[in-house]
């Protein structure tokens, strides 16, 4: 049947917020922008490093800076800030957002179904980099002790381990008693990383004139094919806006753009500019210029912040690779999975185990195969890119379709993104011999899981349909017929309303007898992120004492059957939970005598789907009260 989501609290909450305070700007900080923040700590030396000491020029310095700086305001300023975060659906942003949006405009199937597929391209490479950023984050900040002391270098990878081991070890909490320091914390970083760039430019001001765009052109007239290899590390300057887009939910539109645009886009443009100052002044510090920058004595405190300063980052991308995770099981892309709720008042504040530590595992294989923050940078920058190009497509329909842009706005204006997304995923295809693979393997597999999934349910449900009686049949003959009323209350799920459940129907064969009052219930899931209460149930009569109940959560909800259904007592339908029993038929899946899913889909969905969570757990119904009826389903 169709998965949903809701969640238990009374009203949804959009964020189309008028009040923008200190605590949300705080929050948006601490969620927000804790992977590009951290990008200072690795991105410049990595772009500077493929030129060597050599050719450590000033023009090629200037250059690299200048790209980073019109990265950050076209991809991030003009990009997300100004345009795709207008995109939102009832205050809700990500790329599976703009998916629900796309399809809305969307008049033929076959693009309907090419938006689905980017989507799910989009989704699979984010989950990629939600593997990456966690290793690459935590080893750069701790590969902080090797500037502090060299004799240190050795502990760098079994720190980063245990930080890593404990960060996914805490998850279960949840992040509602270390969300309150989250804030603060990148709040001093930014601070920070900004007052330490101000100090070295201080010292060398000629920097500045990097942010003229000139110093682009000129770099790529004097290095020619060596700017666009180089392009694919400046774009470790920008990783982490796909999530000023996807977490716009939790804050709104306003407290985001604020903080970019006055707070974290000065301290990051300034730090860079440091660093490249530092550089044009002592070549010698290239290995490692953020912790260059700081005095000796500030050198060990500030691997301490760069730390917290990780982790933070990491636990945005695993919460919001929970988010995405339970979005796509609500669309219908994955099986049904355990989502934990870690608050009793934020309903976002999700722990979904299977997701933590598929995670885990990969983030430790990546740590312990790289080793160091510098070879990661190679595997970094696929997924990232890949996202950014996917979001560009699904924006440019929205826009054209929704906003009403004419072609020649619409082509001028994401013609103009996609040239860099493009460019920028292009060049960091150079990367794929070297660990780019990575990520792109991830989301092969994981696309393969969610074709596989979603083609392999679209099967059942047609041979579903086959086997079903239709309910308007059934009804007509309900009242001719000699069945035993019992009494009681009897509740069968349904993912059609329209047909009788085959559990309904194996209760009469085996038990010949149908209860006092029977609801059939089907969950739907709305495009939009969260459902009013007042539009939750739906209840109509069919017959004496039959009724159909349509429940609807918003695809970012998780359900409750039980304490939907007790919302009819509101509409004056009578129900007792205590009175009630669940009928669910358990589809045992089995391979037709001509299978029409190729073997490794066929074999890929079995598995899937005998390690689905029960519908019991995911629908939160009691497991006292459940009777199960298997079902034979050949596809």
């Amino acid at each position: 049947m169709n998965s949903t989501t809701t969640a238990d609290t009374a009203a949804p909450v959009h964020t189309t917020r008028n009040a923008v305070t200190l605590s949300l700007l705080l929050g948006v900080l601490g969620v927000v922008y804790g992977d590009i923040g951290t990008s200072p700590l690795y991105a410049l030396s990595t772009c500077l490093t493929f030129f060597g000491r050599a050719g450590m020029t000033e023009g090629t310095v200037l250059g690299i800076l200048s790209m980073i700086f019109w990265s950050l305001i076209i991809v991030v300023t003009v990009k997300y800030v100004t345009f795709v975060m207008r995109a939102d659906n009832n205050g809700e942003g990500g790329i599976l957002t703009m998916m629900v949006l796309a399809q809305k405009v969307c008049r033929r199937p076959q693009v309907a179904a090419a938006v689905t597929l980017v989507a799910i391209i989009g989704a699979c490479l984010f989950f990629g980099d939600g593997m990456i950023t966690p290793a690459i984050s935590v080893l750069s900040a701790v590969e902080g002790l090797e500037v502090t002391s060299p004799f240190l270098k050795p502990a760098v990878l079994p720190i980063s381990v245990i930080v890593i081991a404990l960060l996914f070890a805490s998850q279960y909490r949840g992040t509602a008693l270390i969300g309150k320091v989250f804030g603060p914390i990148m709040a001093l970083w930014f601070l920070a990383i900004g007052a330490l760039g101000v100090v070295q430019i201080a010292q060398y001001p000629r920097v500045l004139i990097a942010v003229s765009p000139s110093y682009v052109v000129l770099f790529a007239v004097h290095h020619g094919l060596a700017t666009f290899i180089t392009l694919g590390s400046v774009v470790l300057a920008v990783t982490g806006a796909e999530a000023l887009y996807a977490d716009m939910g939790h804050f709104g539109r306003k407290p985001i753009q604020r903080s970019w645009t006055f707070f974290v886009l000065p301290a990051l443009a300034l730090n860079y500019f440091g660093q490249g100052a530092l550089v044009l002044q002592n070549p010698d510090t290239l290995d490692n210029p953020f912790f260059l920058l700081c005095p000796l004595w500030l050198r060990l405190p500030m691997v301490f912040l760069a730390t917290a300063a990780t982790v933070i980052a990491s636990q945005a991308m695993i919460s919001g690779a929970y988010s995405v995770a339970r979005q796509c099981v609500q669309l219908g892309f994955i099986p049904r999975m355990i989502v934990r709720h870690t608050s009793e008042t934020e309903e976002g504040q999700i722990y979904l185990p299977q997701i933590n530590t598929m995670l885990l595992v990969g983030v430790l294989i990546l740590v312990l195969s790289f080793k160091t923050s510098a070879s990661l940078a190679s595997a970094y920058g696929v997924a990232v890119t890949g996202t950014f190009t996917c979001t560009t497509l699904l924006a440019a329909l929205v826009f054209r379709r929704q906003f009403k842009w004419s072609r020649g706005l619409t082509a001028g204006v994401f013609g103009l993104f996609l040239v860099v997304d493009l460019s920028f995923f292009i060049s960091n295809l150079l990367k794929v011999p070297d660990g780019g693979w990575v990520p792109i393997a991830v989301g092969l597999l994981l696309m393969a899981v969610m074709t596989s999934w979603k083609r392999g349910r679209e099967l059942m449900l047609q041979r579903w349909k086959q086997d079903s009686l239709p309910l308007n049949s059934f009804l007509a003959r309900l009242p001719a017929s000699r069945i035993i009323r019992v009494p009681g209350t009897a509740v069968f799920l349904t993912g059609n309303g329209a047909y009788v459940p085959n559990a309904l129907l194996h209760n009469l064969k085996h038990n010949k007898v149908l209860h006092e009052r029977v609801f059939l219930v089907t969950v739907q899931t709305a495009d939009v992120p969260e459902v009013a209460p007042g539009e939750r149930v739906e209840v109509e009569e069919l017959a004496p004492q039959v009724n159909r109940v349509t429940v609807k959560y918003g695809f970012k909800e998780s359900p409750n059957i039980p304490r939907a259904l007790e919302e009819m007592r509101l509409m004056g339908v009578p129900f007792e939970p205590m009175q009630t029993s669940y009928f669910l038929g358990r589809e045992v899946i089995v391979p037709a005598l001509v299978p029409k899913l190729p073997f490794w889909r066929l074999w890929l969905f079995l598995v899937l789907s005998r390690n689905a969570v029960p519908a019991t757990e995911f629908f939160r119904i009691p497991s006292d009260r459940v009777v199960e009826l298997g079902v034979r389903i050949a596809i």
